[in-house]
C-alpha cells in the first residue's frame, strides 16, 4: 500500500475513535446525574405555588444519601482515566503518523534516485550503441538486418542439406519399403483361384430330353429363349445343353429354370414362364444373400439397401476368369492391410477398394466405363465424396487426388496380378504375346524381341551401332505407350531395352 493511502486510513480510524469516545463520555455523564434530577425540570410557577402550599405535618424530608455521592465520584474518576487513555492513544497515533510521513519522504527520495540512475543508464546505453555503430560503421538497424540475413542464410543452407539427406534416404528405402508392404499384404491374404465361365452347362439325364427341350417345331426352345433372353446351344455333346448370354445373372436364371424343367419333365411355354419367374426370384435372393455375406466379411454395416442386389449380382460376373465379387472382397482386404501398414484410415480405404468395381454390374445397361458408372451409382446412393473419387479414378480416367484413390489402384493391381488370380484363353494369350513382339519389332534398330514371364515383360535387344543410349530410352517409352493404347492385359508389363557392345580380339 502507498504511504499516502496508509496515512488517509489512519486519519479516518482516529476520527472514528474520537467520535466513539465523545459518545461514550456523554453516556457516562448522563448516567452520573442524581435520581431526583433525572425527571422533568420544575416549572418556576409551579415552584412558587408549591412554596405557599403548606407542608403536610407528619411527613419527613429525606436527605441525599452518601452512597450516590460516592458512585458519582467513582464514575467521574473512570471518565478521567478514559480521557487519559484517549490522550495517550492520540499521542501514539500522532507519533506513528509522523513516522509514516518520514518514511514516505524517504521512499520518495529513493524513487527519485532510481529515476536518476535509470536515466543515466539509458544515456550510457545510447552512448555505447553510438560507439559501436561508429566502430562498425553500421547503425543498429543495419546491424540487426545483417545479422538476420546471416541467420536466414545459414538456416536455408541447413534446411537444404537436411532436405537432400531426407530425399536420399527416402530414395534408398522407398523401393524396399514398398516391396515389403506389398509382399506382406499378399502373404497375409489367402484367396481362391478362379476360372473363367463363358457359358453355362446344364446336364441332361438322356439325349431324349433334347427333343423335349426343342419341342414340336421348335416351340419350346423358342419360348425358352424368348422368356429367358439366352441362347440355347444343342449340339452333339452327349447329355448336356449349353446356355450362352452376355448377362451372367440372366444366364444363371436360365440355368436354374432349365434344370428345374428337366427334373420335372413337363416342358411347355406356360410351364417355362412359371418356372422362370420362380427362378428369377430365387436368383434375386441369392444375390442379396451374397452381398450380405460379403458385407459381413468386410465389416461394413451402413451400405445403402439399393446397392445390395447390384453388388450381389457381381458373383455371377467374371473378369479374366476372376469372380468380380470375390475380387472386390480381396481388394478390400488388401487395401485394409496396406492402410494398416501405412498408418492410414483403414475403414475408408477398405470401403473404397470394396466398391471400386461395382459399376461392372451395370456396364451393359448404362453408357460409359465401369469406373464412371460405378462412381455415379455410389454418388446417387449417398457415398462419401472420397469413396466416389476413388471409384472413378481407379483406372486413371480421373487424376487421383486422395490417398484412398491411390491405395485403391494399388489393391486392384495386386489382386489382379497375383499368381492364379486371372486366366485367359490360350488363343487370346498367344495373340497377346505375338502382338507384344510385333509392336517392339516395328522400331528401327531392334534386333531381337523376347516376350518373357507369361507376357509380363518384353526384352528388346537393339543393335549398338544403330541405336544410342538416349535412343534406347525413347524406344522403351514408345513401346510402353503403344502397349497401353493397343492391348488389354491384367497388371502391368515391363519393357526392357538392352544395348550391348562387345569387343572381341584373339591373342596368338
Amino acid at each position: 500500500m502507498e504511504p499516502t493511502a496508509l496515512l488517509t486510513v489512519l486519519v479516518v480510524i482516529l476520527a472514528i475513535v474520537l467520535v466513539a469516545l465523545v459518545v461514550l463520555l456523554g453516556v457516562v455523564l448522563r448516567g452520573a446525574t442524581p435520581p431526583g434530577r433525572q425527571g422533568r425540570r420544575p416549572d418556576p410557577r409551579r415552584a412558587g405555588r408549591g412554596a405557599r402550599r403548606p407542608i403536610t405535618p407528619g411527613v419527613p424530608v429525606a436527605p441525599v444519601p452518601a452512597v450516590q455521592d460516592e458512585e458519582l465520584k467513582a464514575r467521574r474518576q473512570a471518565v478521567d482515566r478514559r480521557e487519559e487513555l484517549l490522550a495517550e492513544r492520540e499521542d501514539r497515533l500522532n507519533r506513528y503518523l509522523e513516522e509514516v510521513h518520514n518514511r514516505e519522504s524517504h521512499l520518495d527520495g529513493i524513487a527519485a534516485g532510481l529515476d536518476r540512475r535509470e536515466a543515466r543508464l539509458e544515456e550510457a546505453e545510447a552512448e555505447r550503441a553510438e560507439a559501436l555503430a561508429a566502430v562498425a560503421g553500421l547503425s543498429s538497424d543495419d546491424a540487426r538486418a545483417e545479422l538476420m540475413a546471416q541467420v536466414e542464410k545459414e538456416s536455408r543452407l541447413h534446411a537444404a542439406q537436411l532436405t537432400r539427406e531426407i530425399e536420399s534416404e527416402a530414395r534408398r528405402t522407398a523401393d524396399a519399403t514398398a516391396r515389403r508392404i506389398v509382399v506382406t499384404s499378399i502373404q497375409r491374404l489367402a484367396a481362391e483361384q478362379t476360372t473363367e465361365s463363358v457359358v453355362a452347362t446344364v446336364p441332361l439325364p438322356s439325349d431324349e430330353m433334347k427333343g423335349r427341350i426343342i419341342g414340336r417345331e421348335g416351340r419350346n426352345i423358342r419360348a425358352f429363349e424368348q422368356i429367358t433372353g439366352v441362347n440355347v446351344l444343342i449340339d452333339d455333346t452327349p447329355e448336356s445343353v449349353l446356355l450362352s448370354c452376355f448377362d451372367p445373372v440372366r444366364r444363371e436364371t436360365a440355368r436354374l429354370t432349365l434344370t428345374e424343367l428337366v427334373a420335372d419333365g413337363r416342358i411347355h411355354p406356360a410351364r417355362i414362364e412359371e418356372v422362370h419367374e420362380r427362378s428369377r426370384r430365387s436368383v434375386d435372393e441369392l444375390c442379396i444373400r451374397a452381398a450380405e455375406d460379403a458385407l459381413i466379411e468386410m465389416g461394413i454395416t451402413d451400405l445403402a439397401p439399393g446397392l445390395l442386389p447390384i453388388l450381389g449380382s457381381l458373383q455371377y460376373r467374371t473378369s479374366y476368369g476372376q469372380n468380380v465379387l470375390r475380387h472386390l472382397v480381396e481388394c478390400g482386404h488388401i487395401a485394409a492391410l496396406l492402410a494398416a501398414e501405412l498408418g492410414l484410415d483403414v475403414e475408408t480405404c477398405k470401403r473404397a477398394a470394396f466398391l471400386h468395381d461395382i459399376g461392372k454390374a451395370l456396364t451393359h445397361e448404362a453408357e460409359g466405363s465401369h469406373a464412371k458408372v460405378g462412381a455415379d451409382l455410389a454418388r446417387r446412393h449417398g457415398e462419401h465424396p472420397d469413396i466416389v473419387h476413388a471409384i472413378e479414378a481407379h483406372h486413371n480416367e480421373v487424376e487421383p487426388r486422395t490417398v484412398e484413390a491411390v491405395l485403391t489402384q494399388a489393391a486392384d493391381a495386386i489382386s489382379g496380378s497375383r499368381p492364379g488370380a486371372r486366366r485367359e484363353s490360350l488363343e487370346i494369350y498367344v495373340k497377346r504375346l505375338q502382338r507384344l513382339e510385333d509392336i517392339a519389332k516395328e522400331h528401327e534398330g531392334v534386333d531381337k524381341v523376347f516376350a518373357m514371364q507369361a507376357g509380363r515383360e518384353i526384352r528388346v535387344m537393339v543393335a549398338p551401332e544403330l541405336v544410342s543410349d538416349a535412343q534406347s530410352q525413347v524406344i522403351a517409352r514408345d513401346i510402353a505407350k503403344r502397349v497401353e493404347e493397343e492391348l488389354t492385359y491384367p497388371g502391368s508389363i515391363k519393357v526392357t531395352v538392352v544395348r550391348e557392345s562387345r569387343a572381341v580380339a584373339l591373342a596368338k
